[in-house]
């Protein structure tokens, strides 16, 4: 069990942060990529940032080069990338793996909380997301073709809750 809160990852710029920092927030957790299909869904990440944060949301941002090899940059080349073509301002974090024996311990845990279909827990591509409580628990888990917009009632939902 555990929480979201529990785990640290390091910030695109090498910096350890603690999720703790994030708490009594609602998250959006999702492993990203510049070359993919769905790479135009930071647009509607960085939306939903814009429209939730003063109300205690955020979304992090956490690329992976586990698909198709769509995420070949560097730290310095994937923030540019990101702020320059999406004006992206939410927090990314450091290059993760989110499947396999090396997966960051927070994808690990997102996974067991939130399987996706039939239970199965690997992440299949990119831009899945998984939507957290202000507790740190995992609400829900949504799939790389769910738009950022469609989760807004499931974001205003958990911002309601107390």
């Amino acid at each position: 069990m555990g929480s979201v809160l529990d785990f640290a990852a390091d910030s695109i710029d090498g910096k350890p942060v603690s999720l703790a920092d994030y708490k009594s927030k609602v998250l959006l957790i999702v492993n990203t990529a510049s070359q993919c299909g769905f790479t135009p869904q930071y647009k509607g990440l960085e939306a939903v940032y814009e429209k939730y944060r003063d109300q205690g949301f955020a979304v992090l941002g956490f690329p992976c080069n586990q698909f198709g090899g769509q995420e070949p940059g560097s730290a310095e080349d994937i923030q540019a990338f990101c702020e320059t073509k999406f004006g992206v301002t939410f927090p990314l974090f450091a290059k993760v793996d989110v499947n396999g024996a090396g997966a960051h311990p927070l994808f690990v845990h997102l996974k067991t909380e939130a399987p996706g279909i039939l239970g199965i827990k690997d992440i299949k591509w990119n831009f899945t997301k998984f939507l957290i409580g202000r507790d740190g628990a995992v609400i829900d888990r949504y799939a790389p073709t769910t738009s950022p917009e469609s989760i807004s009632k499931d974001i205003e939902k958990a911002l309601a809750a107390k």
